[in-house]
């Protein structure tokens, strides 16, 4: 098997080149173009991504004799960048990539898309009710709905749902560890919940399961977790137990941000989110994974303790 690792010098695709070199597995690293949009929904994304002949031109060339590309670039940054590069990034340039693919002659895409997707829904899982709370969830929402409409002929297609990825050196496991150091870790009250942060490792070991997998795949397949409760989660990176909140509080002051970030422009409501989570975790539901008996090894839990210690 030869892979292109579209986006590999990226923190996601730089992890890949490294495992895959480790394995001794060909991979070719690919640069992501620069591009910008203002598509609104997918049929503007196909169109500008149509128009992009130069970078179509391009990325054909390079995966020609490549049986896998795994597409692992985008802009990660969850509060938004400028809108037209936001969308570039995260919804143009993998129809692009996926166009290209098809004109290689690939065998199989594999897109890097986000569990953020799906918002605030009680439980994750492979479907496509969407539900994006951001620019940058909304961005790769409208690359997930675009890519399913895709024609790309013999190519099979398939789209990863990422969780909450954390690694060294990446500022949202610096800032997971702020938090948990701080006077404001804490959870809701109630039962022990789950949540789906998971390592770099993890992400990796999964990806590859899926670019390597024989046989068909569903179009959409979701990371499962590494088994964390929130508890555990900021007591790992703030070396401390956080507090406990009741959740009728927790509740309510996660609706009052809310309506504070609509009023705003929706400008608070990624972090929101964020509170939102680290208070009540959310399921999920990996049904792909759970019904093939995949598992793959992660380092989540050394990963928030080193985060902690710096």
């Amino acid at each position: 098997m030869r892979v292109a690792v579209l986006g590999g010098r990226g923190f996601i695709g730089q992890a890949l080149v490294d495992r895959l070199t480790r394995s001794s597995v060909p991979v070719v690293t690919v640069v992501a173009p620069r591009l910008r949009s203002h598509a609104a929904d997918a049929d503007e994304v196909l169109a500008d991504a149509r128009a992009e002949v130069e970078a179509l031109a391009h990325l054909t060339e390079l995966f020609s004799g490549v049986d896998v590309v795994i597409n692992a670039a985008g802009m990660a940054t969850p509060d938004g960048a400028a809108r037209d590069r936001m969308t570039g990034a995260n919804a143009v340039l993998p129809v692009v990539a996926a166009l290209a693919a098809q004109r290689a002659g690939v065998a199989r895409f594999v897109h890097l898309s986000s569990a953020a997707v799906q918002g605030d829904r009680p439980r994750l899982d492979e479907s496509d009710d969407l539900a994006p709370f951001s620019a940058y969830s909304r961005s790769k929402a409208l690359a997930e709905r675009t890519l399913r409409q895709l024609d790309v002929g013999s190519t099979q297609l398939v789209i990863v749902r990422a969780t909450s990825v954390q690694g060294a050196g990446r500022p949202t496991t610096a800032a997971l560890a702020r938090i948990a150091r701080s006077p404001l870790a804490s959870v809701a009250s109630g039962a022990p919940r789950s949540t789906p942060v998971v390592s770099v490792r993890h992400l990796v070991g999964f990806v590859l399961t899926v670019a390597g997998w024989a046989g068909e795949l569903p179009p959409v397949v979701l990371q499962p977790g590494e088994g964390l409760r929130t508890d555990e989660v900021l007591r790992l990176a703030g070396g401390r137990d956080p507090l406990t909140v009741p959740a009728v509080l927790c509740r309510t002051a996660v609706r009052t941000g809310y309506l504070a970030s609509r009023l705003a422009g929706d400008r608070l409501r990624g972090a929101v989110r964020r509170v939102e989570l680290m208070w009540f975790g959310q399921e999920d539901d990996p049904a792909w994974a759970r019904e093939n008996g995949v598992t793959v090894h992660g380092d989540v839990r050394d990963v928030l303790q080193r985060a902690g210690r710096r």
